[in-house]
């Protein structure tokens, strides 16, 4: 009898677990998708509803974002999305982030929107939405003069540097003959910001950075001696600055691609482009 009676009691609680199982697994298969999955739901009429976007950036990008000597952001991209967030009656959060995270930022909705000289890339397609392409940049190379490096394969046994997750480096893996060949090792150093690879390319510690012309140009302007720099130009084909959206995201990139054309219209963008760029 003591042993059937545990018979008994071994096989309840085996059902009453398997039981529960089913249950929970029946629970969560026909629950419905939560307000939080932010990767398809489409969030700008909540976005309109608080008056407030989240929009990431790497806030060392000069000159698309970053922060002045008082810690205040500025730059050309904080300067477009603020008038297209303001014209469409909201407000921005900038929300600084590890850039090579910042897809997955986006589409764990941590931030609504990715915009910080962020490149239109086969690879980030597959990821995240883009907006219409609102400003092109070649990618050039910055070195110290004096080295003997006046072309691309001038950097043959030389040190390069990228930023990690940056169009620069998609660009030297997806086409190695123009540049990734030449460098020392076949591969360069990654740094987390630009600044961060400024540094090192004052110390000699590498030859050269590649990097936007844009970012090249602001950075050289404001050094002791902008005339010590020279910017190199080879075979990568302009880049595409675009802004990221999750794919679920169709009104919000609607809305501002309409602001987009609207700004390039009136003269709007090209305003900031001789702000930001022209002089530089």
């Amino acid at each position: 009898m003591i042993t059937m009676k545990k018979k008994i009691i071994v096989n309840t609680a085996v059902i009453v677990v398997f039981l529960a199982v089913v249950v929970g697994c029946v629970a969560f298969l026909s629950k419905p998708k939560s307000d939080n999955d932010a990767n398809t739901k489409d969030n700008w009429a909540k976005i309109q509803q608080e008056k407030v976007i989240t929009i990431g950036l790497d806030d060392t990008f000069v000159p698309m974002g970053f922060r002045d000597s008082s810690g205040k952001l500025e730059g050309f991209d904080i300067d477009l999305a603020d008038k297209v967030f303001s014209d469409l009656g909201i407000k921005v959060n900038w929300q600084p982030i590890d850039w090579s995270m910042k897809e997955t930022e986006l589409n764990t909705g941590n931030i609504d929107a990715i915009w910080n000289g962020y490149t239109k890339t086969p690879a980030r397609a597959k990821q995240v939405a883009f907006s219409q392409v609102y400003h092109k940049v070649a990618l050039s190379v910055v070195v110290k003069k004096g080295q003997g490096i006046n072309k691309f394969s001038d950097m043959s046994g030389k040190i390069l540097g990228v930023q990690t997750g940056s169009s620069g480096e998609s660009s030297l893996n997806d086409q190695p003959k123009v540049l990734k060949q030449y460098i020392k090792g076949q591969k360069p150093v990654e740094y987390d910001t630009f600044d961060k690879a400024f540094t090192d390319l004052n110390a000699n510690r590498i030859d050269g950075l590649l990097v936007d012309e844009d970012y090249a140009r602001y950075y050289i302007n404001h050094q002791a001696n902008p005339a010590d720099y020279e910017i190199l130009k080879g075979g990568f084909p302009e880049t595409e600055d675009v802004v990221g959206f999750r794919k679920g995201d169709v009104e919000l990139k609607e809305a501002v691609n309409k602001e987009l054309t609207k700004l390039t219209k009136n003269g709007f963008v090209a305003a900031l482009e001789n702000k930001w760029f022209a002089q530089n």
